[in-house]
């Protein structure tokens, strides 16, 4: 009996031991393999050292990283709309810039050319643009542009609930599919995994086609579970365009006593810009090994609009390398001379963007930030919470809001430049997710978003260092932990 004991014994603890140095080996290969930032590789080797096997299966389905070079097909990318190459929308640019390097008081041009020439952003100056901050008003015009469509919807959205509103939006769907209309649908698996494919089986039985992003092939278990579809995304004939941040639920509508009043910020879009979002969506499409999209012409029709709006369409994900959203805001940040006003749900910032917010208030920009008084995921609010204290100390003004969940992502420049989107401040929206932000050129327009965020002030309270210095020990215990863990989250 002693010697079966001590057999087993040794064969556990060598296995152990094996199974620790076979851990560490792994992990070194993969982590810096995949060259991730180095606050999230230290983060992921004290998980991996600390719960070895347990912290591998981890790394597996949440940290491995995803080719950047087969994901997307890049001939459609580079035919945004009508063009025939992205050399062309580059050299235009180029020439934009030189006219109107002299009369700019805001030295947006470089920010331009960062993104046409770096980014393959598409900028255009013909555009409409009306904005949504009430879920209500966002949704009914949607399902009116949804009932008067005669050729194409295509719809992508992170976060879909058959619910009140999501029947709202799913019969106006299968009314069109009815009528002729092609639909299609893309869901991201995570966010939307309340739905299933036979919710939608009539749509389907129709003619329409319904897709979900990064599928689970069994239930909460995929390789590539960290990384999700959070773009908001709706075109319809090719000719108006719906993107920021409400998803379809009835939460969105202010309906959720959880959460209280919903308060997002939604753009719809009419003009050459449709193309870059519509040119989205088809990768998006294309990249789930479905039914792909060939013959694009029918989704590029021929757009003469009378808009006076300039935007650019910027998107990211895992599989770029140069984190196009996370540049736009440091881009639009270093641009301010006056004033930044952000709102953000979450505030988790990696160095880059937190150093150059205080930079720019140590050197007299103003800076006010807005974050949610509600939370809907602890540590994620813990952390906002912690890192946006920092900036008081160098004379930021950080609001919480009151009356409900602000989930709006915005950022406003000297009452110049505006970005809307999906992208929170934070490295999954930077690294992680796939994100979709529109940068707006227009004084008037930034003056009507600048507007709406003062009438939020008058519901937020101040955090003041007093304030904050008064917190309990446990919130203190809360945020440590929750900023151990930050580039992870």
């Amino acid at each position: 009996m002693g010697i079966f004991v001590e057999s087993m014994h040794f064969i556990f603890g060598n296995s152990y031991i094996f199974v620790l140095i076979v851990n560490l080996f792994l992990s070194l290969v993969i982590i810096f393999r995949e060259r991730k930032q180095t606050s999230s590789t230290w983060a992921w080797l004290l998980i991996l050292v600390f719960i070895p096997i347990v912290g591998f299966i981890l790394y597996t389905f949440l940290g491995r990283g995803i080719s950047h070079t087969r994901l997307f097909d890049l001939k459609i990318q580079r035919r945004i709309g009508g063009l025939d190459d992205l050399k062309k929308q580059q050299e235009d640019v180029q020439k934009i810039s030189e006219v109107r390097k002299k009369t700019e008081v805001l030295d947006e041009l470089s920010l331009i050319y960062m993104l046409t020439l770096h980014e393959q952003a598409y900028f255009s100056e013909d555009n409409d643009i009306k904005l949504f901050t009430d879920g209500t008003e966002k949704f009914d015009a949607l399902i009116e542009d949804i009932n008067l469509a005669t050729d194409t919807i295509n719809m992508e959205y992170y976060i879909f609930r058959m619910d009140n509103l999501g029947k709202r939006v799913y019969q106006a769907l299968l009314a069109a599919q009815k009528r002729g209309v092609e639909v299609r649908v893309l869901l991201d698996a995570w966010g939307s995994n309340g739905v299933k494919r036979h919710d939608f089986s009539e749509l389907i039985n129709a003619g329409g086609e319904v897709v979900f992003f990064f599928p689970l092939f069994l239930p909460w278990i995929n390789p590539r579970l960290n990384y999700r579809n959070h773009r908001k995304i709706v075109v319809i004939d090719g000719r108006i365009a719906y993107t920021g941040g409400f998803n379809v639920g009835d939460e969105y509508l202010g309906a959720v006593k959880k959460f209280g009043y919903w308060r997002d910020n939604h753009l719809r879009i009419i003009g050459r810009s449709v193309y870059s979002l519509q040119n989205r969506f088809i990768m998006d499409w294309n990249s789930q090994e479905v039914a792909k999209i060939q013959d694009i012409g029918q989704f590029f029709p021929e757009i003469t609009h009378e808009g006076h709006m300039r935007l650019q369409v910027v998107t990211s994900g895992p599989d770029t390398m140069t984190q196009p959203i996370k540049m736009t805001y440091l881009k639009m940040i270093n641009l301010a001379k006056q004033e930044i006003l952000i709102q953000t749900p979450y505030y988790i910032p990696d160095d880059a963007i937190h150093e150059s917010l205080k930079l720019a208030l140590m050197s007299g920009v103003k800076v006010r930030l807005m974050i949610p008084n509600k939370p809907d995921h602890i540590f994620v609010y813990w952390a906002t919470y912690s890192l946006a204290a920092e900036l008081i100390e160098y004379g930021a003004i950080v609001e919480t809001y009151e009356p409900g969940f602000i989930h709006a992502k915005t950022m406003i420049i000297d009452q110049q430049l505006t970005s809307i989107g999906s992208a929170n401040i934070d490295n999954r929206s930077f690294a992680l997710d796939f994100e979709v932000n529109t940068i707006i050129y227009n004084d008037e327009f930034a003056e009507i978003v600048r507007k709406k965020f003062c009438e939020d002030e008058q519901f937020s309270n101040v955090l003041t260092q007093e304030i904050y210095a008064a917190r309990s020990n446990l919130i203190k215990i809360k945020e440590g932990l929750a900023r151990l863990i930050a580039p992870l989250l």
